[in-house]
C-alpha cells in the first residue's frame, strides 16, 4: 500500500491527511508545527508513503529540511496553483485543505517548486535584511521631510549623508519642533549606521564569489543585482533553458485567449519581486546612465525610440535575466561584442 501525506501547515500546528492510492481516507490528524513531531507521527507510514507534500511558504524549507534529515523526503507545492483548485471547496478548513493537498498530490496537479540550498537561503537572508533597513531609513527620510514642511522647512534632497545635520540646525530654534524630531533622527542614524555595515557585507561578499564576478562584467550590473539573482537562481541547471529564466520572474507579458478574444497585457509579475525589481534596476542603469556602448545598449536604445523607455526597460530586463543565466552556465564573461 501507497500513502499521500498532505500537510497544511500553520504556525502552530500543521494539520495532516493521509490517503491511499486510490483516494481513500486512512488517517486525519494534527501535530505541532516542528520537524520532530511531524517524523513520530509520520512513522507509522514511513515505508509506505509514496510522497509528503506541502506548499512552499515561509516555513517550508525549515520543515523540509528537517523531515530529510529523518529520512522522509517532501515535495513543496506552488502556491497559486494549489489555491486555484483548493478554493473550489465552498467550506475552507485547514483539514480540508489538508485533503486537497494529498488529493493534488496523488494524481501529480502540482507544480513543484525548488528548495534552495542554505548557502542561497542565507544570502537571500542578508539581502532581505539589508532591504528592510534600507526601506526603514527613507522611510524615516520621508516622514521628517514631511513633518518639517509644516513649519516652512525644505530638506535638499540627494543628500542622504548629511540628512540629519541638514534637519537639526533649522530646528535647533524651536524646543517643539526640536523634541519631536530628534528621536525620529536619533533612530534614522541608528539604522543608517547598521544599514551601511550590512551593504558592505552584502558588496564584499558579492565580490568575493566567482559567479557575482562574472555577472557584474556587464554594464548595469552591480554587486546587489548580481547577488540578488545568484540567491534567486541557485542551481542555473534547474532550467532547461535560459530563456525561461525571465518568465520565472514576471518579466513576460501575460495572454488571454477566448475565441475571438486574444489580449496580449502587463507582464505577469510572477515569481521573486526583488529579482525583478533588482533586473529593472540594473537595465535603467545601463539604458540612462551607463556611457559604455555595447550592441545590448543599441538594440535597448531602438526598442526605447520605438515603444517607450519603460517597455523598453521591462524589455532589457528580460534579456539581462537570459543573458546572465547562460553566462553563468557557460562559465564566461559579458563580451561587449
Amino acid at each position: 500500500m501507497t500513502y499521500y501525506i498532505g500537510l497544511d501547515v500553520s504556525v502552530e500546528n500543521t494539520a495532516i491527511c493521509v490517503i491511499d492510492a486510490t483516494g481513500h481516507i486512512e488517517k486525519e490528524f494534527s501535530a505541532r508545527c516542528h520537524p520532530d513531531n511531524l517524523a513520530t507521527v509520520l512513522d507509522p507510514f514511513s515505508k509506505m508513503i509514496g510522497a509528503i507534500g506541502l506548499e512552499a511558504g515561509p516555513m517550508s524549507a525549515f520543515l523540509a529540511d528537517g523531515l530529510k534529515q529523518r529520512g522522509l523526503d517532501s515535495v513543496l507545492m506552488e502556491t497559486r496553483r494549489d489555491h486555484a483548485a483548493l478554493s473550489a471547496v465552498p467550506v475552507k478548513t485547514d483539514r480540508r485543505d489538508a485533503r486537497g493537498i494529498a488529493e493534488l498530490l496523488r494524481m501529480g496537479w502540482f507544480q513543484p517548486v525548488h528548495l534552495k540550498i542554505p548557502v542561497a537561503r542565507d544570502l537571500r537572508l542578508m539581502l532581505s535584511a539589508r532591504d528592510t533597513l534600507g526601506r526603514r531609513v527613507r522611510e524615516l527620510d520621508n516622514s521628517v521631510r514631511g513633518l518639517v514642511r509644516g513649519f516652512g522647512l525644505r530638506v535638499p534632497t540627494g543628500a542622504r549623508g548629511r540628512f540629519c545635520d541638514l534637519v537639526r540646525d533649522p530646528i535647533a530654534d524651536n524646543p517643539v519642533l526640536e523634541a519631536a524630531i530628534s528621536p525620529l533622527l536619533s533612530a534614522r542614524d541608528a539604522m543608517a549606521e547598521e544599514f551601511t555595515k550590512l551593504d558592505k557585507l552584502v558588496r564584499d561578499q558579492s565580490r568575493n564569489d566567482d559567479v557575482c564576478r562574472r555577472l557584474m562584467t556587464i554594464p548595469g550590473v552591480g554587486a546587489v543585482v548580481a547577488m540578488t539573482f545568484r540567491a534567486a537562481i541557485d542551481d542555473p541547471k534547474r532550467f532547461r533553458s535560459s530563456k525561461s529564466v525571465g518568465a520565472c520572474f514576471g518579466l513576460t507579458s501575460r495572454r488571454y485567449q477566448s475565441g475571438e478574444t486574444d489580449r496580449v497585457t502587463s507582464i505577469t509579475k510572477a515569481g521573486d519581486a526583488s529579482v525583478r525589481a533588482a533586473l529593472y534596476e540594473a537595465a535603467h542603469v545601463m539604458l540612462v546612465r551607463t556611457n559604455r556602448w555595447t550592441p545590448l545598449k543599441a538594440w535597448v536604445m531602438r526598442v526605447s525610440a520605438r515603444r517607450c523607455a519603460k517597455r523598453a526597460k521591462i524589455a532589457l530586463a528580460r534579456k539581462l535575466a537570459v543573458i546572465m543565466h547562460r553566462m553563468w552556465i557557460d562559465g564566461t564573461e559579458f563580451r561587449t561584442a
